[in-house]
C-alpha cells in the first residue's frame, strides 16, 4: 500500500496485522480521490477508524492542512504514527488512540471540512458515529462526510435523521457514500 499522489507519493505504508483492518484497494483510493479532488487542499480532515491512516494520508499528501486520526486498536494507532513519520507530516498530523465517539470529543477547531469513516462492517456504528457528530461545534452543513460499508448497507434512514446523500460510489463488495447535514440541521 502507497501513498499515490502529492507530496508523499509513491511512499509505501506499513498496515496492521491480522484482519481486523481492510485497506482500501489504491484502485478504490484513486476513484476515491478523483471525487474529492477539489476538496482537499487547505481542509481539516478526521479520518475515524483510521486502520493504517492511509485515507488522512493521502489527504495530507495532497495540501490538506491538519488530519485527525482516530482509531482505538494499538497495533492501528502505532501504524499510523510510523506512517506520519515516515511521510514527514508530524506538524499536520494528530492521532487519537481511543474509540470514535470519545475521539470526536477531543477535536478542538471551529469547522471540519472532511470525515473519514471505516467502521467494521455490519454493526452500525457509522449511523451511531454521524448521530453523535451532529451536534459538535464543528460540524455543519459544509462538512462532508464519506462512510465506506459493505454493498448492501442501507442509508436511507439517514435521509429521515437530517442527512442528504450526496452520492454512492459502488465497488463490487463495498461502496462510499457522501453526505452532508441538512441545512440548519446540526443539533
Amino acid at each position: 500500500m502507497r501513498i499515490i499522489s502529492g507530496s508523499a507519493r509513491n511512499l509505501q505504508l506499513v498496515t496492521p496485522k491480522g484482519l481486523d483492518t481492510r485497506p482500501t484497494t489504491d484502485r478504490i483510493k484513486e476513484t476515491l480521490f478523483n471525487i474529492l479532488q477539489w476538496d482537499i487542499a487547505g481542509a481539516v480532515v478526521i479520518d475515524f477508524f483510521a486502520g493504517s491512516g492511509q485515507l488522512g494520508l493521502e489527504c495530507l499528501s495532497r495540501g490538506a492542512k491538519h488530519v485527525y486520526f482516530i482509531d482505538n486498536s494499538s497495533e492501528a494507532v502505532k501504524c499510523i504514527d510510523q506512517n506520519v513519520k515516515h511521510c514527514k507530516f508530524e506538524e499536520s498530523a494528530t492521532v487519537f488512540a481511543t474509540e470514535a465517539l470519545r475521539g470526536a470529543h477531543l477535536i478542538n477547531e471551529k469547522h471540519v471540512d472532511l470525515v473519514f469513516m471505516d467502521p467494521p462492517y455490519g454493526k452500525g456504528l457509522e449511523t451511531e458515529l454521524l448521530l453523535s457528530l451532529k451536534g459538535l461545534k464543528y460540524i455543519d452543513e459544509e462538512t462532508l462526510f464519506i462512510v465506506e460499508a459493505e454493498i448492501n448497507t442501507d442509508f436511507t434512514e439517514l435521509s429521515n435523521k437530517g442527512f442528504t446523500i450526496e452520492k454512492e460510489k459502488k465497488y463490487k463488495t463495498n461502496k462510499h457514500v457522501f453526505l452532508r447535514l441538512d441545512k440548519g440541521d446540526n443539533q
